[in-house]
């Protein structure tokens, strides 16, 4: 008899049956309001109708079509249509199968560019467990404690956290521009770095949005060094933030984009995008792969675009989100366990903290398993784990928002008292 992995562990106790929108039911048939989205994944909603069509549609004509030995429709049809989306100039795209692997990719891709070895990421990142990708992630020593030696190279810079530092967030953006200027001249050489990789949000580290000024300093920077700006826009893509892409909130354009999670709105899709001259700097042989551009994950992108274009749910997540904030922001205005409301579209979180400001990861914990037992899913993050975020699909509606934000009052009162 064979079982799972002991280290799976469930967040929540649902046994999924189905999904419908925003909702999950389980093998009892309750209904679960679900604002994890598979972890961001699920941005069109569970199982909505436009991708299943096109999905069983592909499977019924080509399952597997590897795009290295012959090449598919559905994936030039794909490159098309990101053509659509893609910041300017990044005309060049590599389909690969996680978000993991696409870091990796953007990696060894600005090494060979760049003729240098160096990577700075920032404080509190997440950027994926393989080995590659864990020597860049300081979301929490638990995605990269005992399996040294890791990846050399990596070196680490702050990331503006205001409210972790205590300060505003100029201050905070202030501070981490001089570190990193500082770190380019002690720790990582500018003439030996390759790249800055970061998230315009940082996910695992906690729901921080970085600051415009901050992505727009990495650029000045980057241009002036040399160095590539690699946006990983695993998380903060399609739509996530009230935006199509996370960093379009700052004025500061990317030489790399990563992209994964909602691309094929569940099926397992990541690409990288980067300029044709640039791409055209990496070695031959050096980019690849079996299930990469899969071409029932590519019907499924398809779907997934004209989903988000035709529904207006890039709008919708701007607007949502704000919902969604003021509301968290009420309930926090009657716990001050709870610390500190933030995010950008439909990437909110809260977190909790005690009354000397120190991280309250048990409040957090008691709250996100009250809410569960109300019917409504969620996520925990940050290194501490006191960090309760909400990821709802880009469909959710006014009602669905209220209703997720009555159930996490009663779930914080649950927990705190």
């Amino acid at each position: 008899m064979a079982t799972l992995s002991p280290l799976l562990k469930q967040a929540t106790p649902v046994l999924a049956e189905r999904g419908e929108g925003v909702y999950l039911y389980d093998t009892e048939g309750r209904r679960h309001l679900d604002f994890t989205a598979g972890i961001g994944v699920t941005n069109t909603g569970h199982c909505h109708p436009r991708v299943v069509e096109a999905a069983q549609k592909q499977v019924g004509t080509l399952i597997h079509g590897q795009y290295t030995t012959v090449m598919h429709e559905p994936l030039l049809r794909l490159v098309d249509a990101l053509g659509d989306v893609l910041p300017d100039g990044l005309d060049s795209l590599f389909f690969l199968n996680s978000g993991s692997e696409a870091v990796e990719a953007s990696i060894r891709l600005a090494r060979h560019a760049t003729g240098r070895q160096n990577i700075v990421v920032f404080h509190g990142s997440f950027h994926g467990r393989t080995m590659g990708a864990a020597a860049l992630t300081t979301a929490g020593t638990k995605f990269r404690a005992g399996i040294g030696p890791l990846m050399p190279g990596a070196a680490i810079a702050p990331f503006p956290q205001a409210y972790r530092y205590g300060w505003d967030e100029e201050e905070a953006t202030r501070f981490a521009l001089r570190e990193l200027d500082y770190l380019l001249v002690t720790a990582s050489p500018a003439s030996d770095t390759a790249a800055f990789v970061v998230e315009p949000v940082l996910g695992e580290g906690g729901y921080i949005p970085a600051p415009p000024a901050f992505l727009e300093g990495l650029r000045e920077r980057a241009d002036r060094h040399g160095i590539l700006l690699i946006m990983d826009e695993v998380q903060t893509g399609f739509g996530r933030t009230g935006r199509f892409w996370g960093h379009q909130h700052a004025a500061a354009r990317p030489d790399v984009l990563i992209t994964a999670k909602g691309l094929a709105s569940g099926f397992p899709l990541s690409a990288i995008a980067a300029p044709t001259a640039l791409m055209e700097k990496a070695r031959p042989g050096s980019q690849g792969g079996t299930y990469g551009g899969n071409a029932v994950a590519c019907a499924a992108a398809l779907a997934t675009l004209q989903v988000i274009d035709e529904e207006g749910l890039v709008a919708n997540a701007e607007r949502q989100g704000a919902r969604l904030n003021d509301g968290l922001r009420k309930v926090a205005a009657d716990h001050p366990e709870i610390g500190d409301v933030r995010g950008l579209g439909l990437m909110q979180a809260s977190e909790f903290t005690g009354p000397d400001g120190e991280p309250d990861a048990a409040a957090a914990q008691r709250a996100h398993q009250a809410a569960a037992e109300h019917g409504l899913l969620l996520l925990t993050c940050g290194a501490y784990g006191n960090v309760v975020r909400m990821i709802p699909p880009l469909i959710v509606t006014d009602a669905q928002v209220d209703d997720a934000l009555a159930l996490w009052s009663r779930a914080v009162a649950d927990a705190v008292g």
